[in-house]
């Protein structure tokens, strides 16, 4: 979903830069008891689309659509293969959309209310169902989305799929509630703005009127419909999904969606208890008994029955939109309730601002949060040739304490696809960020489908604008198509270049999840050598990662045009700690076979020799 959330990154990292020392010597260490994870993050219905019409605002009869079951087992092994520990099937769940399902008992949807044609996955409509679009047979589409779990576990994957709770679809309809379960708002008293166990909130007395919109935008972009007629029935009109109080929303508010109501009155007072001092430093078992003998708001409850839900169904975790917009308290009830059903779920939000990064992991509960204000957004600056590699060592420094919780991507449904001309313009200069992003912390590194072919997200789908693969629309993806060559899953139409840079996302990741070094300790190297080494400067970033005897050195120059030669100096507590006493070392770097370095240590201290091309890195292993 669309950020309303506005960070400033250049005074965040201005915050940083006093944070560390004159030489940004700063030594993690992490010591995380799994191996490094990788999460495949894939728009579900866009996976298997092999049509390639691609008409703006186009039907899925004229654009396609991807089903279930375009995930074969061989299609799933190929992912697998990439070095993926995890899949994140994005829009799994019943959504509103643009499509005649009234055979199943599904009520139309209103092209007033939904973005684009096929919908947006985070205006749910039914959270025990799935979407129909994604079925052979949408009557039996939650039989074909187990049967997908069974499939992904069958390979080794693990499963994730979204919970939304900021929001839901302005006309949700649980179809098929499990016993016992009433849909969101059934018992709320509308005569009132605000009431605790109210699902929603309300404008008492007020009917709901659709966006006026701007800048040409019509719903289905003009096309006449019997329901595009400027009007949804809403009394009293509820508060849309951003948090807009208007009866009235704008066209940029996400007036396909209404706010969830979790306790918290128009004034921010709160009708649920807070956690105790020092609750941050407790297991989720405390947070869980905690939560146990408390009266709560109903929409708490709904939720967790919600989560609990696609657990028993064999949902591996979730990732969690908005979350800072919901109370971190809800979280440590929500959390816990999950761990105690499934210790090992995987737990990722989208938080973003970085004051509330370590409530929203330590009372929250969260395991991972995006690093999207300060690395992703770093890195997007340095790759677009007008950043420096200098701010990432404050970074580090900043969230030394809570580096394994935060998720590294470079690409996501919400962001620019690097290849595309509004970000970087080749997806090449993708290379030595994603070796920083990947390499850098212990924490879990995430891509999105077609990052590893270089699509750039170039088509006009309807809804939105080009250089973000569409989420609202029936398309196809053209370079991830040639990958998917008609559901043979080899790759057959790719280019050679395409190829060359899919079999490098394959050795990154495959080598991420492997390395010891990579839970082990961090230690910055580019403040060292920056200023001090002759030929080494803002282009190139360093850094040395460590675990026992598994030791590296990993230098990425983010230059489009020239090659550096210089000679990298290993500080001498690094040595110490690594055991190197004065000599030669040989060294091999793991992403590019044959490649051989050398070094010399002279008292103490480590001279390496480095030659890096145009976006070319190292990842020198000591033997």
């Amino acid at each position: 979903m669309k950020k309303i959330l506005k960070i400033f990154p250049i005074i965040i990292m201005a915050i940083l830069s006093a944070c560390i020392s004159k030489d940004a010597d700063i030594m993690s260490k992490s010591e995380p008891s799994v191996k490094k994870q990788v999460v495949y993050q894939v728009f579900t219905r866009l996976f298997g689309n092999t049509n390639t019409t691609n008409k703006p605002w186009g039907t899925h009869e004229e654009n396609g659509v991807g089903k279930f079951d375009d995930f074969s087992i061989h299609a799933l092994n190929e992912i697998k293969d990439l070095g993926v520990t995890h899949i994140w099937y994005t829009g799994i769940l019943h959504h509103a959309l643009i499509n005649d399902y009234s055979d199943y008992g599904i009520s139309h949807d209103d092209p007033d209310i939904v973005k684009g044609r096929a919908g947006s996955p985070y205006a749910v409509k039914d959270y025990y169902n799935v979407n129909p679009d994604l079925a052979n047979d949408p009557s039996r589409r939650l039989e074909e989305f187990e049967s997908l779990i069974k499939r992904t576990h069958q390979v080794g994957l693990k499963v994730l799929i979204d919970i939304i709770p900021n929001h839901i679809a302005r006309k949700y309809e649980g179809l098929t509630n499990p016993e016992g379960v009433e849909d969101f708002g059934a018992t709320d008293n509308t005569a009132v703005a605000y009431e605790a166990n109210n699902n929603f909130y309300y404008n008492p007395g007020e009917a709901f009127k659709v966006p006026r919109w701007e800048n040409g935008y019509l719903p289905l972009g003009g096309e006449a419909h019997p329901l595009s007629d400027g009007h949804f029935e809403e009394f009293p009109a509820k508060w849309t999904g951003n948090g807009s109080r208007a009866s009235q929303p704008g066209p940029h508010d996400w007036y396909e969606t209404v706010k969830i109501n979790y306790g918290e009155r128009p004034d921010g007072t709160r009708d649920f208890p807070s956690l105790p001092a020092g609750f941050e430093d407790q297991s989720h078992d405390i947070h869980y008994d905690f939560w146990r003998d408390k009266s709560l708001p109903d929409s708490w409850y709904k939720f967790r029955d919600i989560a609990l839900y696609w657990l028993e169904k064999g949902v591996d975790g979730f990732r969690f939109d908005m979350a800072e917009m919901v109370p971190v308290e809800f979280w440590s009830f929500m959390n816990s309730s999950i761990k105690k059903k499934n210790p090992e779920a995987f737990i990722l939000a989208e938080v973003y601002n970085p004051d509330l990064y370590r409530d929203y992991i330590k009372r929250g509960k969260m395991d991972y949060l995006y690093d999207k204000v300060q690395l992703y957004d770093t890195l997007k600056h340095i790759m677009q040739g007008h950043g420096r590699t200098e701010n990432i060592p404050p970074i580090q420094s900043y969230l030394a304490d809570i580096e394994h919780h935060m998720l590294h991507f470079l690409e996501n449904h919400d962001e620019q696809r690097i290849a595309s001309p509004e970000f970087a313009g080749d997806a090449h200069k993708g290379l030595p960020a994603m070796v920083v992003s990947t390499l850098i912390s212990s924490s879990p590194t995430m891509i999105y489908f077609g990052q590893e072919v270089g699509e750039p997200g170039a088509e006009n789908a309807g809804f939105g604008q080009p250089s973000r693969t569409s989420m609202f629309d029936y398309i196809g993806v053209p370079h991830f198509q040639r990958w998917t060559n008609n559901h043979l899953y080899d790759g057959g139409q790719l280019s050679d270049e395409e190829q060359s840079l899919r079999d490098f996302y394959k050795r990154l990741l495959n080598f991420s999840i492997q390395s010891d070094a990579l839970t082990g300790n961090y230690r910055d190297l580019h403040i060292y050598n920056l200023g001090s080494t002759p030929g080494y400067n803002n282009r190139i970033y360093s850094f040395a990662r460590w675990k026992g005897d598994d030791r590296l050195v990993i230098v990425s120059n983010f230059d489009v045009e020239h090659t550096y030669n210089f000679e990298m100096g290993i500080p001498e507590d690094i040595n110490t700690e690594w055991g190197l006493k004065d000599g030669l070392y040989n060294l091999s770097d793991q992403l590019s076979p044959g490649v051989k370095g050398q070094l010399t240590i002279v008292n103490g201290k480590g001279l390496l020799p480095i030659k890096l091309n145009p976006l070319e890195s190292r990842v020198f292993q000591v033997n």
